[in-house]
């Protein structure tokens, strides 16, 4: 279980668009107070999913031949299978997106007040894999303290990149905002690549996983 959390958190934290969208927010006026809105919302949603599973199980993991066993790693194939088709088809679309892309796109954006900048992450979180983060989180038996210490890692991971864009605003606001804009205009140019490396390394992971987990 904590091999799959981290590598589900370390494609969420590598996952472009999130990325490019916190830029764009903590550029914009009040943009710390902003990032630190999106962070708190970003990360309710990751703890709230993973609250809700453990509800739903009450903290132990079920019986991998039980119904609820087999329906986690049949919808866990059925995440890893949709990231690998979704990573093909932002592969076919590149040059297609390439002429598209060529519009010169805003460096500011003003997203009105933290409540609309937590309203954005709520919409940016990749929930595709935050759904395969909770398959996995279906695993988890909360009687032994190492599962916290895993969970509160995958969070931790999963907002990396934010949380070290937001310090960086924080301690050198004016030498940070240049160069994440000029992070964010080298991501404009590279993020299907990324969105394609990540979707398609993440989802053969979890359909392999899923099918050997399922026949063996």
């Amino acid at each position: 279980m904590v091999l799959d959390l981290m590598l589900i958190a370390l494609a969420i934290a590598l996952y472009p668009l999130p990325m490019m969208a916190f830029i764009l927010v903590v550029s914009s006026p009040r943009g710390v107070w902003k990032g630190l809105a999106f962070i708190l919302a970003w990360l309710a949603n990751l703890v709230a999913v993973i609250a809700i599973v453990l509800a739903l199980t009450g903290g132990q993991p079920p019986s991998p031949r039980s119904p609820p066993g087999v329906a986690a790693l049949a919808l866990k194939l059925a995440i890893g299978v949709g990231l690998v088709v979704y990573g093909v088809h932002r592969y076919r679309r590149r040059k297609e997106k390439a002429v598209r892309d060529a519009a010169p796109k805003p460096s500011h954006v003003d997203v009105g007040s933290v409540w609309a900048a937590a309203g954005l992450a709520v919409l940016i979180q990749p929930w595709g894999m935050v759904a395969a983060g909770a398959t996995t989180v279906v695993e988890a038996d909360a009687s032994h303290a190492t599962t916290f210490i895993a969970l509160f890692g995958f969070c931790l991971l999963a907002s990396s990149s934010l949380l070290a864009a937001e310090l960086y605003m924080v301690f050198a606001p004016e030498a940070a905002q240049a160069r994440l804009l000029r992070m964010r205009s080298w991501m404009e140019g590279h993020k299907d690549e990324a969105i394609v490396f990540v979707c398609l390394l993440l989802g053969l992971w979890l359909t392999a996983q899923s099918i050997y987990e399922l026949t063996s």
